[in-house]
């Protein structure tokens, strides 16, 4: 489908891990959640001319349910969203920060809303169309069908993220291409069904002519065999690539990430609203407290710690410091290059299928 030598996709929001593994020989998949219209503009321009032509894909959050979706064009469902959030709750996360000692900030909120919903979020898939994408993929429920269409007249496959066998179908049901069959052990946001039931229910339920990708808990060779042990065609990562040598993670999560076994995440709604996957710290701790106001539903949770978290990373307070990362963080423990990662995936992918065809040629 796509001319790609390895079946590994690799989902990061660092324009040089796209490349590099797009390079390496898989596929690279840009998340753009992060990035204003303009920005993302910049980024693709910079993997057009760095990629060499090797296809690579680009990552949306268009969310099927968000509280503010009838409330009009972005600007105005900002300043609605923001009037909407509690004190009690803005007063509650004022006295963690004072807490850990981390000072207010003197900048305005400017990028609370990003992509997390349909109006913010159609910009992003304008300007990736406009490039020579091979794949357009949409992390929180099924994509609008006019997307999907969009993006097919365009040539471009459609992926869409599915954590039960009901999400998949309604996502073939839209018409996209490529189901990545999700279990609760990834990073971000996630459901609760793990991997190893997911996928198998996933493919029995989808026609054939859908492909599923296996995700959730995969960072080694031996886990993609899994998947494919599975029925899945291929596997879609994301936590693995926060530690190689390209990432733009910052710097203070690197060290948690290197130390973090795969006991020390937490799924929680304490990022975005919605159930997602991240490093257990103080600040998932204070969320689940009893003096815990609860969270905020999608986005407003994140339009509410938006500012805090990068007030959090200029502190230096490492106790508050968290980062969306899956239960494979325990297998994370040395910064290598993007390609390597790639290279190591497929040797002992193919030790493991060595290793089973010994296996079932036994006399």
């Amino acid at each position: 489908m796509f001319g790609i030598e390895y079946p590994i996709f690799a989902f990061s929001h660092c324009r040089d891990v796209v490349v590099a593994v797009s390079r390496a020989g898989g596929m690279g998949v840009l998340g753009a959640l992060y990035f204003t219209p303009e920005e993302l503009e910049l980024e693709l321009k910079w993997i057009d001319e760095h990629v060499g032509g090797k296809p690579y894909g680009v990552d949306v959050v268009m969310p099927a349910k968000y509280e503010g979706a009838d409330l009009g064009d972005a600007e105005e469902l900002l300043g609605k969203l923001q009037s909407m959030i509690p004190q009690q709750h803005k007063d509650f996360l004022e006295g963690l920060l004072a807490e850990h000692g981390v000072e207010p900030s003197t900048e305005s909120a400017d990028r609370v809303l990003l992509g997390w919903t349909d109006q913010t979020a159609r910009p992003q898939v304008e300007v990736a169309l406009k490039h020579p994408i091979a794949l357009l993929a949409n992390a929180l429920g099924p994509p609008p069908a006019d997307v999907v269409e969009l993006a097919h007249e365009h040539g471009v496959k459609v992926a869409g993220l599915a954590s039960s066998a009901h999400h998949a179908l309604k996502q073939e049901a839209v018409g996209v291409d490529i189901i990545v069959a999700q279990g609760t052990e990834a990073g971000g946001h996630t459901g609760e069904v793990s991997t190893m039931v997911l996928i198998p229910d996933v493919v029995d339920a989808v026609g054939e002519d859908t492909i599923v990708l296996a995700a959730g808990g995969i960072g080694r060779g031996r886990q993609v065999a899994a998947g494919m042990a599975l029925g899945a065609e291929g596997a879609w990562t994301g936590s693995i690539w926060l530690t190689v040598e390209e990432a733009d993670t910052p710097e203070q999560a690197v060290p948690k990430l290197l130390a973090a076994t795969s006991r020390d995440t937490v799924r929680s709604r304490a990022w975005t609203g919605k159930p997602a996957r991240f490093l257990k710290t103080a600040w998932t701790e204070a969320w689940e407290s009893e003096k815990s106001p609860g969270y905020l539903p999608m986005p407003m949770q994140f339009m509410l710690i938006s500012d805090a978290l990068k007030r959090i990373g200029r502190s230096g307070d490492g106790e508050l410091v968290t980062f969306p990362v899956g239960q494979i963080v325990g297998s994370m423990n040395q910064v290598k290059p993007a390609a390597q990662v790639v290279y190591d995936l497929m040797e002992e992918y193919i030790e493991a299928i060595e290793r089973l065809n010994t296996i079932t040629n036994a006399d």
